[in-house]
């Protein structure tokens, strides 16, 4: 029964992780033209309790991509400087799709390993009331 509920935490930690990631993934896709806007990236992370690690996962700090800002010629923009150029932002609508898509995915998969840690939880209870 505990190996149940441990799964039902694994999946549920997977599952939280990835909508962090989609949190971030979407600010991305709203920011894309937002000038001196940098793509925000998060990383996973196995917790670990008394030195050891217990399964579960976490997201790791966001940070910031550091490439480039892609230049833009615009000589009316208002942030434009002498030469007519301004910074974009670094964010790669192609990149940012696909990481929607995984994260969706691995949170689907979490998703289905809840349910059926679950239903198996109900059906050893029911079975325990026999």
């Amino acid at each position: 029964m505990a190996d149940l509920i441990k799964t039902l935490a694994v999946s549920a930690s997977g599952m939280q992780a990835q909508g962090q990631r989609l949190r971030h993934v979407s600010e991305n896709i709203a920011n894309t033209d937002t000038p001196g806007y940098r793509r925000k990236t998060i990383s996973f992370e196995q917790e670990v309790r008394f030195g050891r690690p217990t399964g579960l996962v976490e997201a790791g700090p966001v940070t910031l991509d550091r490439r480039d800002l892609s230049r833009i010629y615009d000589p009316g923009h208002p942030l434009a400087d002498g030469t007519g150029h301004y910074d974009g932002s670094n964010v790669d609508l192609v990149v940012e799709i696909a990481d929607s898509r995984e994260a969706q995915r691995s949170y689907e998969a979490n998703l289905r390993m809840f349910d059926q840690a679950r239903q198996m939880t109900s059906s050893l209870l029911e079975l325990l009331r026999r």
